[in-house]
């Protein structure tokens, strides 16, 4: 909305910085912050009042969790009001990514929302079935696969891009956006498997937006793109704008997010974030680097599914406790040390992704 104020700009003034998206992420950024902080505490105490007993606890879980029992959920209702707020503030509103990425944003964290409230007002791990849950993703994701497709040039439309070989192009036809789907469908549930311990999820989806908001910027940019040879999708460098705001927020919610958590974010945020990442990398034409910045995620999600099927099979578990945070807390990590690695893994996996971006 901000960017309006270009048209006060007569060239060189204070009024002609609007015009840049870097200046205006920095905007963003501190605004979902602030708000961050000015919101945290208040929207917790509203939380403790409402739920009473706060998220449901599991008995099959990992002995240190019951002394969680009381810590309200929903606290992913911060990082959305923050993002959405700075992003609208500070994005141009006739830019169609940023619209088609809070379409499915807020989405999922409604669904999130609806899952939360199940379990909070019925106090039980359940919440809303897994079979509503992921149809109402896949039509969510339908839909925005098909505004994408739709925004991009018509050189990549229905094509899946490879990185480092980036002369490759895979044209997918009808399959193109079935995959983007499964691409953001498996993001959201990947990042809501990973927020299981406090300040486990946040960082490492701040850390992938980041990776993510880079390339988004870069490929965004005809210059950049003739340099680093990759496919110029106009338009999504304003996608730079969503992802301050989303880091913004999330440090915000960090604060209180973490050890000993005062709010955990719920599938309000996990779903809405994971979620956002699909999307953007559905947007930038990056899906298979998601793959490898999202890492993290992916390796959650797999130790879970390898969990099910070997168990289904044989009876036998694979790993003492899924997903894999849990099989590391049964081992015997302290909290602390379980997510301070895994940020550590997180870093290390988007400057993996980011190093795409040059190698041929």
């Amino acid at each position: 909305m901000l960017y309006w104020l270009t048209q006060l700009s007569e060239g060189g003034d204070f009024f002609n910085l609007f015009r840049y998206i870097t200046f205006r992420a920095g905007g963003a950024f501190m605004t979902a912050l602030i708000f961050g902080f000015l919101f945290g505490r208040p929207l917790i105490d509203v939380l403790r009042r409402k739920q009473g007993k706060g998220q449901p606890i599991r008995d099959d879980g990992p002995e240190g969790h019951f002394v969680k029992a009381g810590t309200p959920t929903m606290g992913g209702l911060l990082i959305v009001g923050a993002l959405v707020t700075s992003t609208l503030l500070w994005a141009r509103w006739d830019n169609g990514f940023v619209w088609m990425i809070l379409f499915v944003t807020l989405s999922y964290g409604l669904i999130g929302f609806a899952d939360d409230y199940a379990k909070v007002s019925k106090q039980n791990t359940k919440g809303v079935s897994s079979k509503v849950r992921l149809l109402l993703g896949f039509v969510i994701a339908m839909v925005a696969g098909l505004w994408a497709t739709f925004l991009q040039p018509e050189l990549l439309q229905n094509k899946l891009a490879v990185p480092v070989f980036k002369e490759v192009l895979f044209h997918m036809g009808i399959f193109y956006v079935p995959f983007a789907m499964f691409v953001i469908v498996g993001a959201a549930n990947a990042v809501n498997l990973t927020d299981g311990l406090d300040g486990l999820a946040i960082m490492p989806v701040m850390i992938a937006a980041g990776a993510l908001g880079v390339i988004a910027y870069a490929v965004g940019r005809v210059d950049f793109t003739e340099y680093l040879d990759v496919h110029y999708v106009p338009g999504t460098g304003e996608i730079l704008i969503f992802v301050a705001g989303l880091i913004g927020g999330g440090l915000g919610f960090l604060w209180y997010n973490a050890p000993p958590a005062a709010v955990f974010m719920g599938d309000t945020g996990s779903l809405a974030l994971g979620g956002a990442l699909g999307a953007i990398a559905v947007a930038t034409k990056h899906e298979l680097v998601l793959g490898i910045i999202g890492g993290l995620f992916v390796v959650e999600a797999l130790s879970v599914i390898i969990q099910v099927l070997y168990f289904k099979r044989t009876g036998k578990r694979v790993f003492l406790m899924a997903p894999i945070h849990h099989h590391y807390e049964k081992k015997g990590w302290s909290e602390p040390q379980i997510v301070i690695r895994f940020w550590i893994v997180a870093v290390i996996l988007a400057m993996i992704g980011l190093a795409t971006l040059k190698l041929r």
